[in-house]
């Protein structure tokens, strides 16, 4: 028996080995990838976006967030057939970030006069009564039923999009959501780009965190090293994609520095909400306290929204807020705290409420504008290090301040300064802390940095602005090295 022990000791502590050593080696590669460019890729198309540019910029080597560009609301030079890969179309209030930017993306883009044709699975394929139905009779749905796994059917969609092509006009621009058309059919398409909403490599920093937080008691995960090698894989298929969109600035310079991928190849338009769903509305959210019943002693009043799970950072804030209000009288007579949203955490603030804590339930676009107008700042203690979170951008939108976890996507390009908001390390001192703060800073200061916050989501996380850009990446792969059509991949400012 301790020989047997010895023997796992062993294996882990090579795993463990192992897992540092691929980390290095890709710590190295971006060392060296950035000190080969540290020179000659300080050109003009990298240029930060505030600079007023003096000549035109290849749109397909511009290295900062399309966001910053300003394109023409004019109708667009040519209307596209476009083809969209995702794997769940959104049904009420029940979808994800992915689903989500899928809907506002293709909607917009339908409403601009495209042609969309939207390649997704859905249990009752044959029988589609109950799939949401839009007065659009530009924008076409393709249902298959799922894998046993809840994936598009490859082999399927692949025949629809085929069809698609042989019987009428061929698509100009092909887009999926992450791997919603796999590599394995992506690799001869010219004219596809996909959009990522969380890679491998940004995963590793979850699983570490993860990791920390762990008690004792719960059993060790050993994913960091399966984690480690996903990442190769992702290195090595990446390159089956001809264009890449990351939906944050940092999985941008992950994908042109870790994953070597091309920087011409590489674009990065931030994720965009509604603005005219989310905007500040002082009576809708007077309105939304009393139908649930917040105390108009309260002088605080926090919010969060989105899935009550484990790696959305729950058992941290569970924590943090169970030992403020049990350690500060004030603080407990003072806040309190909005949850919109369901999962199994949901039963746990309940417990733990008793005039601090209200649990609302999963709420829909239009409760959500109303719940965002409602609090004095939004806090999202996210663990998951990958993807740019909409709440967040939902609520800048709606004029109020915002406090999240530490993690590069957000810092990188969300809460940019302190002017906008709170950042916390993943830790549940760190979270009391920043909590703590916000109370001594008080609504005056909040309403200051909830300013600041409205007019950075305007400049570039409105549906308006991410719309304007995937409209030119696409016309721009479309007409890309055809002499016969005018260069839409040239910018002028």
């Amino acid at each position: 028996m301790p020989m047997a022990m010895d023997q796992m000791a062993i294996f882990r502590f090579r795993c463990f080995c192992f897992t540092i050593l691929l980390l290095s080696t890709i710590s190295s590669i971006s060392f060296l990838f950035w000190y080969q460019c540290s020179g000659p890729c300080n050109s003009s198309e990298t240029q930060m976006p505030w600079q007023k540019q003096s000549q035109a910029i290849n749109l397909l080597s511009h290295a900062s967030a399309w966001n910053h560009l300003s394109f023409s609301s004019q109708p667009p030079p040519k209307l596209l057939k476009v083809a969209l890969f995702v794997k769940k179309w959104p049904h009420r209030s029940h979808a994800g970030g992915l689903e989500r930017h899928a809907l506002t993306l293709h909607l917009a883009l339908a409403r601009r006069g495209h042609e969309l044709h939207v390649f997704t699975a859905s249990p009752t394929a044959a029988n589609n009564a109950s799939f949401p139905r839009y007065p659009m009779t530009n924008l076409h749905f393709h249902l298959s039923k799922p894998t046993s796994a809840g994936y598009l059917d490859q082999a399927i969609v692949w025949k629809q999009l085929q069809l698609q092509n042989s019987t009428s006009r061929p698509f100009d621009v092909i887009h999926t959501e992450s791997v919603g058309l796999l590599h394995t059919r992506a690799r001869n398409l010219t004219n596809l780009a996909v959009t990522w909403h969380g890679i491998a490599y940004e995963t590793v920093h979850t699983d570490i965190i993860q990791e920390l937080l762990r008690s004792p008691e719960e059993p060790q995960s050993y994913a960091l090293a399966d984690r480690v090698m996903k990442v190769v894989d992702e290195v090595r298929f990446f390159q089956n994609y001809a264009h890449h969109v990351a939906t944050s600035d940092h999985a941008g310079d992950v994908l042109r520095r870790i994953y070597m991928i091309p920087v011409e190849r590489v674009h990065v338009i931030l994720n965009g909400v509604d603005e005219e769903i989310f905007k500040p509305d002082s009576v809708k959210g007077m309105e939304f306290k009393r139908k649930f019943g917040v105390p108009g002693r309260k002088t605080l009043v926090l919010g969060m929204a989105g899935r009550l799970v484990k790696d959305k950072g729950h058992p941290l804030m569970f924590e943090a807020l169970k030992q403020l209000i049990a350690e500060n009288g004030a603080f407990r007579n003072d806040v309190i705290l909005l949850v919109a949203g369901d999962g199994p955490w949901a039963a746990r603030y309940k417990d733990l409420g008793a005039g601090s804590i209200i649990v609302l339930g999963p709420l829909d676009h239009v409760q959500l504008a109303s719940f965002y107008n409602a609090i004095d700042i939004f806090v999202n203690p996210t663990l998951r290090a990958q993807g740019l979170d909409h709440t967040l951008l939902e609520a800048m939108l709606s004029g109020k301040p915002v406090m999240a976890t530490r993690v590069a996507s957000i810092t990188g390009s969300v809460i940019v300064g302190g002017e906008m908001g709170y950042t916390f390390s993943p830790t549940v001192a760190s979270l009391k802390k920043a909590l703590s703060k916000v109370w001594e800073d008080g609504r005056a200061v909040l309403e200051k940095k909830g300013e600041a916050c409205r007019q950075r989501g305007l400049q570039l996380f409105t549906a308006t602005k991410m719309t304007a850009a995937y409209e030119r990446l696409f016309l721009c792969i479309s007409t890309a090295g055809n002499r016969d059509e005018q260069d839409l991949c040239q910018y002028r400012g």
